[in-house]
C-alpha cells in the first residue's frame, strides 16, 4: 500500500461520519446542573484536570527514556512515534475508542453509544472522563515504541497506534473500567487495577513484546552463536531526564486516578508511588551489581520505572512498608526479565516489556496480596478491598491473577495479529541498509544531530 495515510483518513471519516448519525440532544449547557447538584465539583474537576495534565506529559519522559536509550542515528524517529502516539491515537480514541471503553455496556466485552463524542458536547462530566481516559490511553500506546525501536517503520506505527487507541486498549480497559466482564468476576471486589497496572502498563508491554518478536532483533544485537551484543544508547543523560519526567507525572497518574480531590487517601498514594519507585531503582542496582561489580545506571533508572508500574494497581489499597516491598520485588523483575528475553533472542532495546509487561502483571497479583481493607473501590466507603495477607482469603486474589492473566493474552495475542497483517499488507521492518544507516534520514529526512551527521558520514 503506497499511500497508507489515504486509507486512515477515510477510515477516520467513515467512523466520525457514523457517529454523527447516532448523535443525542446535547444536555446541561456549561454545567449549570452539575454545580447546582455539586457544589464542590469545581474543585474535583481542577484536580483530575492537572493531573491529566501531568500524565500528558509523561508523553515527553517517554520520548526521553527511549531516545536516550537508542542511538543518534533514529532519535528523530523515536521523537515522531511517541508524538503520533498522541496526535494519531487521540483522533482514533475520539471517534470510537472512548465508546468501546466508557459506552452502556453490552454483555460485558464492549461499550456502545454514540461515537464522535456526539451526544455529549456540554456534559462536562463525559468531556472531563474522555480527557482523563485519553491520556491514559496515550501512554500505553506509547509504550511500545521503546521495544520495536531501530527497525520499524514509520508507516507501520502509525497504523498500529490508531490499532491500539481505538481498540484494543478500549476493549480491554472496558473489561475493567467500563463494568467488564473482569470487573464482575464472582472473587473479591471483581478484578481491580486502580490506575492502570494492567490496562495501561501490561497492555502496552505485551503488545511491544508482540511486535519484537514479530520484528526479529536489531542486526548485530546478537551473534551467530546466539550471544547478545550490548548496543548501547547515545545519552544517559536524556533517559535520566526521561525517568524524571516519567516520575514526576506519575503523580497525577496515581493520585489522579481517585477522580476525587475529597478522597484523602491522595497522600497515601503519593506517598506509596515514592516508595516504590525508590525501592525498585535501589533493588535493580544492587542486583546488577552482583552480577557485574558496577553501578548500572541504565538498569537503575528501570527499575525505578518497574516500581513505579508495578504499584500503579495497588497504589490505594496498600500500606507504605507493601509499596516498598512491591517496588522491590519489581526491581528484581526487571532485571530477570531483560536477562530472560535475551537469552530467548527477543531484542527489546530499552526494556519495555520488562518494564512495563512483567511488572503491570505483578502490580495486579499484588493487589490480590496486600490490600489492607481500609479503602473502597474507588471509594472512601464499604466493601473495602482486602488481600490474602490481611485475612481477606483467596478471592481477590484469584480475581487479580485471571485479570492478569487476560490482560497478558489480550495484548500479545492482539500484538501479533496486527504486526503480522501490517506485515503481510505493507511491510513493517526497514530494509538492512537502512537500519545500519538510521531511520531519521530515510524515513523523516534528516537527523537530530545534523553537525554530528555530516562529520561522521
Amino acid at each position: 500500500m503506497k499511500r497508507p495515510w489515504v486509507f486512515l483518513l477515510l477510515s477516520l471519516l467513515i467512523f466520525g461520519m457514523a457517529g454523527v448519525a447516532f448523535a443525542e440532544t446535547a444536555p446541561d449547557p456549561f454545567g449549570i446542573k452539575t454545580l447546582a447538584d455539586n457544589p464542590g465539583a469545581a474543585v474535583d474537576y481542577v484536580w483530575v484536570l492537572v493531573c491529566g495534565f501531568l500524565v500528558m506529559f509523561m508523553q515527553a519522559g517517554f520520548a526521553m527514556v527511549e531516545t536516550g536509550f537508542c542511538r543518534a542515528k533514529n532519535a528523530t524517529n523515536l521523537m515522531a512515534k511517541n508524538t503520533i502516539d498522541l496526535v494519531a491515537g487521540s483522533l482514533g480514541f475520539f471517534v470510537v475508542g472512548y465508546v468501546f471503553l466508557k459506552g452502556a455496556d453490552a454483555g460485558g466485552f464492549i461499550g456502545l453509544g454514540p461515537l464522535f463524542l456526539r451526544g455529549g458536547q456540554y456534559d462536562v462530566g463525559k468531556y472531563l472522563d474522555f480527557f482523563w481516559q485519553l491520556v491514559f490511553c496515550a501512554t500505553a500506546a506509547t509504550i511500545v515504541s521503546g521495544a520495536v525501536a531501530e527497525r520499524l517503520k514509520f508507516s507501520a506505527y502509525l497504523f498500529y497506534s490508531v490499532i491500539i487507541s481505538m481498540l484494543v486498549y478500549p476493549i480491554y480497559g472496558h473489561w475493567v473500567w467500563g463494568g467488564g466482564w473482569l470487573s464482575r468476576l464472582p472473587f473479591g471486589l471483581g478484578h481491580l487495577d486502580f490506575a492502570g497496572s494492567g490496562v495501561v502498563h501490561a497492555v502496552g508491554g505485551m503488545f511491544g513484546l508482540a511486535g519484537a518478536i514479530v520484528l526479529g532483533p536489531r542486526f548485530g544485537k546478537f551473534t551467530k552463536e546466539g550471544k547478545p551484543n550490548a548496543i548501547p544508547g547515545h545519552s544517559i543523560t536524556l533517559a535520566a531526564l526521561g525517568v524524571f519526567i516519567l516520575w514526576f507525572g506519575w503523580f497525577g497518574f496515581n493520585p489522579g486516578s481517585t477522580f476525587n480531590a475529597h478522597h484523602l487517601r491522595i497522600s497515601v498514594i503519593a506517598v506509596n508511588t515514592l516508595l516504590a519507585a525508590s525501592a525498585g531503582g535501589l533493588a535493580a542496582l544492587l542486583i546488577v551489581l552482583m552480577k557485574t561489580k558496577t553501578y548500572d545506571v541504565g538498569m537503575m533508572l528501570n527499575g525505578v520505572l518497574a516500581g513505579l508500574v508495578a504499584v500503579t494497581a495497588p497504589c490505594a489499597w496498600v500500606e507504605a512498608w507493601a509499596a516498598v516491598v512491591i517496588g522491590s520485588i519489581a526491581g528484581i523483575l526487571v532485571v530477570i526479565g531483560v536477562y530472560t528475553l535475551e537469552g530467548l533472542k527477543i531484542d527489546d532495546p530499552v526494556g519495555a516489556v520488562s518494564v512495563h509487561g512483567v511488572n503491570g502483571i505483578w502490580g495486579l497479583i499484588s493487589v490480590g496480596l496486600f490490600a489492607d481493607g481500609t479503602y473502597g473501590n474507588y471509594a472512601t466507603e464499604a466493601p473495602f478491598v482486602k488481600g490474602l495477607f490481611y485475612g481477606g482469603g483467596a478471592g481477590q486474589l484469584i480475581a487479580q491473577v485471571i485479570g492478569a492473566a487476560v490482560a497478558g493474552l489480550w495484548a500479545f495475542l492482539c500484538g501479533y495479529i496486527v504486526f503480522k497483517i501490517l506485515d503481510a499488507v505493507i511491510g513493517i521492518r526497514v530494509s538492512p541498509r537502512e537500519e545500519i544507516g538510521g531511520l531519521d534520514v530515510v524515513e523523516h529526512g534528516g537527523s537530530a544531530y545534523p553537525d554530528f551527521y555530516t562529520q561522521n558520514k
